[in-house]
């Protein structure tokens, strides 16, 4: 089932995922590649957030109307599927935050411990091969990294509303 997504004056596009474990590293990966490319609205920040659910956390608080996740994603799909969800309270239950480690559902769930809310949010996730040991994409998730990197610049698009796309602030580091 596809949504359209409301409207956002600032998203923030996540990268999640351990680079040392694979296809972990998707999330990551993806995001450098987005950051190296123009066609980013100036609202749009993208970072790599690796294995920092802290930093996600306090980053959100700082008024993003959007959040696009990007992650590996085991959906059950074949490997190098590429999935995007949009993510609300309700699908997040209750996990353990680790102010070490990168849960996105413990990063997410317990935003409002933080004094914040969650904000609309989507996740565009790709099926792994492997998260074992070792530095490097599956041949399958490599493969998917452009259809990535294509949902985000769509869900993007549709999430900023048009006529701010000239007059936005300039884009944060």
């Amino acid at each position: 089932m596809t949504q359209e997504p409301d409207t956002a004056a600032r998203v923030l596009v996540a990268g999640i995922g351990n680079l040392f474990l694979g296809d972990d590293g998707f999330g990551p990966e993806v995001v450098r590649r987005l950051a190296r490319a123009d066609g980013m609205p100036p609202q749009a920040r993208v970072v790599d957030y690796g294995i920092r659910g802290m930093h996600l956390a306090y980053d959100l608080l700082d008024g993003y109307d959007a959040l696009v996740l990007v992650d590996a994603y085991p959906g059950g799909g074949v490997p190098g599927e590429v999935t995007v969800l949009r993510i609300g309270v309700e699908d997040l239950g209750t996990g353990e935050f680790d102010a070490h480690g990168m849960n996105p559902v413990a990063v997410l769930a317990n935003l409002d411990q933080l004094g914040g809310t969650l904000p609309l949010t989507y996740l565009v996730g790709c099926t792994p091969a492997g998260v074992e040991e070792g530095i490097g994409l599956s041949e399958a998730v490599d493969k998917a990294v452009p259809e990535a990197i294509q949902a985000v610049h769509t869900l993007v698009r549709q999430l900023v509303p048009a006529a701010s796309l000239n007059s936005a602030e300039p884009r944060r580091p």
